[in-house]
């Protein structure tokens, strides 16, 4: 029935990616050792979470706390990160360094998980997955 000189090619593929599968690692995600990567797709999330927000303020990273990548078709990063609010007004947009925010009644953190898909090398990004809690 076309098996021919090989048997059945589907019993060959199948033996064929069991001893594969014994010898090949699937990583998952892994420390990310890219800072360069890693600060654009921070700066890629505070884009998007301050466009969201209605908050008066500018949220910025306090503290990375987790960064994590997985290759794929391009790059998938997993980031835990503290975010706070800025000193900056939403609307101005004077200075691009925002120091956090130390008055204490207008104090505000998030600890954020988000998972963002990317190019980096096309300077494509895209947002999949994104929690905050407050801190």
């Amino acid at each position: 029935m076309g098996a021919g000189r090989w048997g059945n090619p589907l019993l060959l593929l199948a033996a064929l990616a069991l001893v594969l599968g014994r010898h090949q690692q699937w990583l998952g995600f892994q420390d990310s050792e890219s800072p360069k990567n890693v600060n654009a797709t921070l700066t890629f999330f505070l884009e998007n979470y301050n466009n969201k927000s209605n908050d008066s303020y500018l949220f910025g990273v306090d503290k990375l706390l987790r960064s994590q990548v997985q290759l794929t078709t391009g790059l998938e990063y997993l980031i835990t990160v503290k975010i706070s609010r800025t000193k900056c007004k939403r609307n101005s947009t004077k200075n691009r360094s925002c120091p956090i925010q130390t008055k204490k009644n207008l104090k505000k953190s998030f600890i954020c998980d988000f998972l963002v898909y990317t190019l980096p090398w096309m300077n494509h990004y895209q947002l999949w997955n994104n929690s905050c809690l407050d801190v």
